[in-house]
């Protein structure tokens, strides 16, 4: 169940409650009786896992362009090859 914080608008006591996502929100301060206002924060982010760091995706998709890239050469030295096997059989 999550933790709601509430400040009161006459006499500013704050304080957190546990509520369930259906109840209702709290409209009157246990202190004076005042009005009560939900304050809203900041949510911590935690990231774990992996796949959430610059160098993790990076790695990933270099080795892959890199294999990529690799097969593109192989291709290509075969041509070479193949195109220095058909000059040098004419000059002969």
């Amino acid at each position: 169940m999550p933790t709601y914080a509430y400040r009161c608008k006459d006499c500013g006591h704050a304080f957190d409650v546990v509520q369930a996502f259906t109840d209702d929100a709290l409209t009157e301060c246990p202190a004076c009786g005042g009005v009560l206002r939900k304050q809203y924060g900041s949510v911590g982010v935690s990231f774990k896992g992996s796949g959430f760091y610059r160098t993790d995706s990076r790695s990933g998709t270099g080795g892959t362009g890199s294999a990529g890239g690799s097969t593109s050469d192989s291709a290509a030295g075969s041509s070479t090859s193949s195109t220095s096997s058909s000059s040098s059989a004419p000059a002969d």
